[in-house]
Order: C-alpha cells, then sequence, then structure tokens
C-alpha cells in the first residue's frame, strides 16, 4: 500500500508542486489549504506523513502540530514543518511542539522528497522483533511502545528511534553527530541542536513520575544511556 502524505499549505502554487513531486515518487497525497481544514482531514484520512506550513489561516502550522500529537491516531506521525522563519528561536520551538523536522523557505524540492522518504522509513516499527530492557524500561519492538515500570510512556516516532538507538548500546557515549547517523541517518540533513532538543524531550517522558534520569549528558562528548552512580568518562 502507498504511504498517504498530507501537505498543509495556503500556498495554491506551491501546494501544486509538492502533489506533483510527491506523486511521481508513489505517495498518495491528501490536501488542506488551512489548519482546521488540516485537523480534519487528518481525522478523516490519517496520514503516514505530514508536510506543514507554519502560517497558516484559521489555525497556526504550530497549533496544528500540537492537535496531531494529542490524537492516538496521528501521534506518531512524522512531521515536517515548512516555514519562512529561518531564526533559531523559530526552530527550537517547531521542534518542541512535535515536528520530527525543519525546513525553511525557500527550498531545493528533491531535498524535501529525500527527507520524506527518510522519515517515512524511519517512521516504521523495527523489523527486529523482541524487547530491549535497561533497569525499569521496556522498549517492545513488536508493538511498538515503551513503558517504565510498568507504566506506559508516550513518545513521538523520533524519540522512540533516540531510545532504541541508546537501549541498543547502554553505557556507550555518543557524539551529536553519530545519533543524527544512526537516528536520522546519513541522508538527511539535520541540525546537530536537533539532537538536544529530542534529548529533552525524550528525557522528559522517561522522568514524568520523577523516575532516575538515566540519560547523562556527557560535556563536550554527547550522551549515553547509563544507571550507574558514577560519571560516564
Amino acid at each position: 500500500m502507498k504511504p498517504t502524505v498530507m501537505i498543509v499549505e495556503d500556498e495554491a502554487s506551491l501546494a501544486t508542486m509538492l502533489r506533483y513531486n510527491l506523486e511521481k515518487e508513489g505517495y498518495n497525497v491528501t490536501e488542506a489549504a488551512d489548519g482546521e481544514e488540516a485537523v480534519t482531514v487528518a481525522d478523516e484520512t490519517p496520514p503516514d506523513a505530514v508536510i506543514l506550513d507554519w502560517m497558516l489561516p484559521r489555525m497556526s502550522g504550530i497549533e496544528v502540530c500540537r492537535q496531531l500529537r494529542r490524537k492516538n491516531e496521528t501521534r506518531g506521525v512524522p512531521i515536517i514543518m515548512l516555514t519562512a522563519r529561518s531564526e533559531e528561536t523559530d526552530k527550537v520551538r517547531g521542534l518542541n511542539v512535535g515536528a520530527d523536522d525543519y525546513m525553511t523557505k525557500p527550498f531545493s524540492m528533491p531535498e524535501l522528497v529525500a527527507r520524506v522518504r527518510a522519515l517515512l522509513r524511519r517512521a516504521k516499527p523495527s523489523q527486529a522483533k523482541g524487547q530491549l530492557v535497561f533497569g525499569d524500561i521496556l522498549l517492545d519492538l513488536d508493538a511498538h511502545k515503551v513503558s517504565r515500570g510498568g507504566k506506559y510512556i508516550h513518545l513521538g516516532p523520533t524519540e522512540f528511534r533516540l531510545l532504541q538507538y541508546l537501549m541498543e548500546r547502554p553505557g556507550t557515549v555518543f557524539s551529536r553527530e553519530e545519533l543524527l547517523n544512526g537516528v536520522w541517518g546519513p541522508d538527511i540533513y539535520v541540525e546537530p541542536r536537533t539532537v538536544d532538543v529530542h534529548i529533552r524531550r525524550l528525557r522528559k517522558a522517561l522522568n514524568l513520575d520523577n523516575g532516575a534520569d538515566v540519560i547523562r549528558t556527557v560535556r563536550a562528548a554527547g550522551y549515553a544511556l547509563d544507571n550507574s552512580d558514577e560519571p560516564v568518562a
């Protein structure tokens, strides 16, 4: 079955160009021209990925992203946010509300299609079967779920992949570049700052009930999954 990509863009010419290029790559495409319509379309036909403009009529892209992340059917759907805003604070804000990637207008269409392809590939549940366990954290690869102390923890697709990558190599310190290559992949460009944003989101989810922080920040080195009392070397 072809993946469905929802385009949320109020500029008709850009929406048409996006549809043409995505359909040429073999994707099904749904469209919405404003924020409220986007939420309705996503409810009627849950997409496999979303290309979401920041500045939209009736409801901003930021609020659309928040609403999609609150719904069971779309909370794990990869979202690429498009915007003319290029300030770092805007990028961080977009990532913090749940976007998985961020592109500034004007952008390269082949690069956007490549990012959609990479996010769709990484959003699929791992083909490896079984479970990963670290302390009281259980990552179920079959069900694509995470629990801690027996309590379900909601993670977005990027945080799930990030936790899986760390749990597969506990105690290993990974630089931001290594995490970018391992989690996002070498064929997609993401700023190193993005790793910090997703680590914060992962920490927040894992520590929701005051659990011990198992993600260690190693100054000038990166991050590691470690539940020891000793500093990570």
